[in-house]
């Protein structure tokens, strides 16, 4: 039953975004893009789902492709997409769909993966296809979007206990941009200008914080989340990657398997997260009561 899995309020979220930034920012995004994006996020989903059945008892299980329990995270990962890549071709959206579901199931260690199933479709589409970009400042700088984020994100993260997560990587970056500013002699505006892009806190606070690729040890996210700010930092600053951000994560992705190792800590669960959830009520407006 919808609702009833702190991701169906995700997918809302997400969906909301993607709805506001076609019909208040005006981008150049065509609804058929999305369609063919999602259905192949599903399908590659269910598919890989069948393959590891059929790996682990040597028959086909056909089972029912419309289970909510494995579909909601394809789902996330196809409006994640929708609302950072940008491509002219159905191909190089079905490409980024098709990767970025199937490195949950490749690129997994200890029952984990390590990659962020969305930044990998993005990095993928980018440097296999000649059509794929990334637009960072789609969102502009409105301060009522940063609002708006910073509302849902926290709502999602305070349950899945990862909003830690996202302090310590934008204090870790707004502090570096900070020095940089005050060393160049920049105006306080410059430096809230470069920190109140929609796409950094749609990163921060959606991409950054899966909890089911990010390292599992509050202390191992402390570092590696730190170590991100540092080299979107540099890609940026140094480099003048515009980018920076999904090259960072994706680069930096598989060090969640060492400081696992590290620090040891449970593997998230989202059957634990919803049975320790308040999320879970017949009403959804009691939801956005309670908060």
């Amino acid at each position: 039953m919808f609702f009833e899995d702190i991701r169906d309020y995700q997918i809302l979220f997400l969906a909301s975004f993607l709805f506001l930034g076609i019909s208040t920012k005006d981008w150049t995004l065509k609804p058929e893009l999305i369609i063919v994006l999602l259905l192949t996020c599903l399908t590659t989903q269910w598919a890989n789902e069948e393959i590891k059945a059929y790996l682990s008892t040597q028959k086909f299980t056909l089972s029912n492709p419309l289970k909510l329990h494995s579909l909601r995270s394809a789902v996330i990962t196809g409006l994640g997409l929708s609302l950072l890549l940008r491509a002219d071709s159905y191909l190089t959206m079905v490409l980024a769909g098709f990767l970025a579901i199937s490195s949950k199931f490749i690129f997994n260690f200890n029952e984990k993966h390590f990659f962020n199933p969305a930044n990998f479709g993005i990095i993928s589409a980018l440097t296999l296809t000649p059509d794929a970009w990334v637009s960072p400042g789609q969102w502009g700088d409105d301060w009522w979007y940063a609002l708006l984020f910073f509302g849902t994100g926290g709502i999602v993260l305070k349950q899945v206990g990862r909003w830690d997560t996202s302090v310590v990587f934008l204090s870790a970056y707004a502090g570096l941009e900070a020095v940089r500013n005050i060393w160049l002699g920049w105006t306080l505006d410059v430096f809230l200008h470069r920190l109140m892009s929609g796409s950094l806190l749609l990163f921060a606070l959606f991409m950054l914080t899966d909890p089911r690729s990010i390292p599992s040890a509050k202390s191992g996210r402390y570092v590696w989340v730190i170590c991100i700010a540092v080299l979107t930092f540099v890609l940026r600053n140094q480099f003048f990657v515009s980018t920076a951000i999904f090259w960072a994560l994706f680069a930096l992705a598989p060090l969640t398997v060492i400081l696992d190792f590290i620090w040891t800590a449970p593997k998230f669960t989202w059957l634990q997260a919803n049975d320790n959830s308040l999320l879970i009520v017949k009403n959804p407006l009691q939801f956005f009561w309670r908060f």
